[in-house]
This record gives C-alpha cells, sequence and structure tokens, in this order.
C-alpha cells in the first residue's frame, strides 16, 4: 500500500455464504477504508460489487471451498478469528479484546453465525447498543464499527487527506478486477457460460451449485 507504514498487525474480513451478494461492495468498501489485508470468501464466491465505489480494485479476494481450510490459512497466518455475534461469553467492541492479527467473521444477515461458524471462532465481540429502536444492525454497518475499532487498536496509520477526501492508492496487481464483482451484462452472461461448462464437466459446490474443482480454487485469488 503506497505511502503507509508496514503494518505490525493483519485485519481480515471472513463471510461465508453471505445470503445478499450485493452487501459484500459495501462491506469492500469499508474494508479498503480501515485496513484489511484480504477479503476471505467462503462458499459462494460470486457477488455484486455494488456500493463498492471502485473499493474492490484495491482489495486482495481470496476463496476457501470450506470454514476448514479458510481456518488453516488464517491460523498459518498466527491470526485469531473473532465471531461478530451476541454470545454469552462475547466481549464489547470497545473493549478492544484483540491481542494480535485477527479475521471477523460476519454472519448470515438473517440468522447470524452457525453453530458451525462459531467452532472456528477463538473469540467474540458485539456492538453495544444504547436505543431501543432495533434489535440489531445491517451486517455492513456492523463491520464499518468493528473494522475501524481495530484499526485504531492496531494503530493503523491514518490515510493522507486531500481537501474534504482521503487521497486514493493506485490499484494493486492481484486485487481485484472482473470476476465475480463485475456488473455488466457481458460478465453476467461469461458467468453463467462458466457454470454451465462447469456443470457438464461434473464440477458443483456443496450446495448444489456450479463450482470449480476446489484444488484449482482453495486459496487462490479471485482475479
Amino acid at each position: 500500500m503506497d505511502n503507509e507504514e508496514k503494518k505490525e498487525f493483519e485485519c481480515f474480513v471472513l463471510v461465508h455464504n453471505i445470503a445478499k451478494r450485493h452487501n459484500v461492495g459495501t462491506l469492500a468498501r469499508s474494508a479498503t477504508a480501515f485496513g484489511v489485508t484480504e477479503f476471505i470468501l467462503v462458499g459462494r464466491r460470486d457477488f455484486n460489487a455494488f456500493g463498492s465505489h471502485g473499493s474492490t480494485s484495491h482489495l486482495r479476494f481470496r476463496h476457501f471451498n470450506s470454514l476448514t481450510l479458510a481456518r488453516s490459512f488464517l491460523k498459518e497466518r498466527d491470526c485469531d478469528i473473532c465471531g461478530v455475534e451476541i454470545t454469552d461469553n462475547a466481549k464489547a467492541i470497545n473493549e478492544h479484546p484483540f491481542k494480535k492479527s485477527t479475521a471477523f467473521l460476519l454472519g448470515n444477515e438473517g440468522t447470524g453465525l452457525s453453530a458451525k461458524e462459531c467452532e472456528i471462532c477463538d473469540f467474540f465481540i458485539y456492538i453495544p447498543q444504547y436505543g431501543g429502536g432495533t434489535a440489531s444492525l445491517n451486517v455492513t454497518v456492523a463491520a464499518s464499527i468493528v473494522l475501524h475499532h481495530f484499526a485504531v487498536w492496531a494503530g493503523f496509520p491514518e490515510r493522507t487527506r486531500e481537501g474534504n477526501k482521503f487521497v486514493v492508492a493506485e490499484k494493486q496487481a492481484n486485487y481485484m478486477k472482473r470476476n465475480y464483482c463485475t456488473e455488466t451484462a457481458e460478465s453476467i452472461t461469461e458467468e453463467r457460460k462458466l457454470q454451465k461448462e462447469n456443470a457438464l464437466n461434473g464440477f458443483f459446490d456443496e450446495h448444489g451449485k456450479d463450482e470449480a474443482p476446489s484444488n484449482l480454487l482453495d486459496g487462490l485469488f479471485i482475479s
């Protein structure tokens, strides 16, 4: 990342079969704003870049077919996995209960984290609320709050400002360019063609959707 000091800690966003694909675009925008190293997709890897405002071109995406593989990758990076969920032992985010590089696991927008997702978490955090008008926050809003708190705790250097905006970095190699985030009719046609080809070759994921073989996808950048 240009004009930035090397960070002692890393931050990751981990999403598993997110229900509303367009939420990934907004999540990506917050991820780039708060210094996320990589955005990890588990399960389904197609999404809509709506709301990203071009930020997907500045963020590295990685895909795994299973939570187990994603966890192994993160543990190799000496990274804690933090579930964003209200549980009996969850710590308030403003207490900054972090110890090292951390991946934040965000659950389904409606049901939150599943039992399987909770199993891979090292600890949990929640966002205190002070008004009585809603039971929970939108997943993209919650992610922004959590990522900001981690960036403050980790001491990430503030981005340079120019006028009333922050300076946008140059696009990096291996960052998102086109697949699984573009919104053009051509990209949709291309994706459907690939899915049909995969189906003819017998490649399916655990949910029955067309998917490429895991040995070609797991741990690779989506580019």
